[in-house]
């Protein structure tokens, strides 16, 4: 079956398939955390070895990209139809959004706990917002998505509370690097959204990835990053999380082609939850706790507020 431009654009702005589609992007991020984990164990990689980190994390976004390129050949898009202008954004784009975003995440992330780490990081739904509100005329910051915004927020701190864990400290190369790879992110997917009103989403996607994926792997190995044991369950687990790479960066660029930034803000709160909820699940950890049940219930009250203000 053959859709139009028209066709897709409609699909991508159904209410039911914005929602459903948003939060199938969330789970598929959030399923990252526990594979993450594993690829980490199954290949000997500690906290500290960030520069195998980003080798990890190149390979996974490199291969994501060449195969949401390959897909895209599949159905008959053209991979190669880009000005000389549009190539040079692409390469800006995959640098700023996956490799520099990345570099920031991870640092951060190995200066700072767990806990705090995915607090900061849902700061980015907020810098969604503000930023989408000074550009964009049709997706204002309202009271409303902001209460969502903080109820949604509010939900993450709930279901990353452990006792002892949240002090005042705050650091440069911790918790200061993870909002910045927050912004980063942000401002990077505003850019995005520009791009592909004149690119394919799918293609651009594929670009993104594929260049941001070949700079991380060039980081990892020039800073002496190595992966070892890189058998059949290490590459399994590799493919599934390209896999999940493709899907979910793929549908959330297309979702924000067709819809405004403001309009998703409050779903990237999903991300930690889920995350916290399939590593309980896959890690052998405690899934049925009060704050787990009342972490959800803030988070969707904070998207049901969002949606809300913009069908207002």
């Amino acid at each position: 079956m053959n859709f139009s431009t028209l066709d897709v654009k409609s699909f991508f702005q159904d209410r039911k398939t914005v929602f459903l589609t948003a939060i199938l992007c969330c789970f598929l991020w959030g399923s990252a955390f526990p594979a993450i984990k594993a690829g980490y164990h199954l290949l000997s990689i500690t906290r500290d070895q960030v520069p195998s980190q980003l080798l990890f994390a190149g390979w996974r976004f490199f291969l994501a990209g060449l195969l949401l390129l390959g897909f895209a050949r599949l159905t008959g898009r053209p991979i190669f139809n880009f000005t000389p202008r549009q190539g040079g954004q692409l390469i800006a784009l995959g640098l700023v959004q996956t490799s520099i975003q990345y570099v920031f995440f991870y640092i951060g992330l190995a200066h700072a706990t767990g806990v705090k780490s995915s607090i900061m990081n849902a700061t980015g739904a907020f810098f969604s917002v503000v930023l989408a509100h000074f550009i964009y005329r049709n997706d204002r910051l309202t009271p409303l998505k902001a209460l969502g915004c903080l109820i949604g927020f509010a939900g993450v701190m709930v279901v990353n509370f452990k006792p002892g864990a949240l002090d005042m400290e705050f650091s440069l190369l911790g918790e200061g690097f993870v909002v910045i790879a927050a912004f980063i992110l942000s401002a990077a997917s505003i850019y995005g959204k520009r791009l592909s009103q004149s690119m394919d989403a799918v293609v651009m996607t594929g670009w993104q990835l594929g260049i941001g994926g070949a700079v991380l792997i060039g980081a990892g190995f020039g800073f002496g990053g190595h992966l070892e044991g890189m058998g059949l369950p290490a590459l399994g687990l590799l493919l599934y999380m390209a896999l999940l790479s493709a899907a979910a960066f793929a549908l959330w660029g297309i979702l924000l082609k067709y819809n405004p930034v403001g309009l998703f803000a409050a779903f990237q709160f999903l991300i930690p939850v889920f995350g916290v909820l399939l590593s309980a699940l896959f890690l052998g950890e405690n899934m049925l706790e009060w704050k787990n049940a009342l972490s959800l219930v803030l988070v969707c009250a904070g998207i049901w507020l969002v949606t809300r203000a913009k069908a207002a």
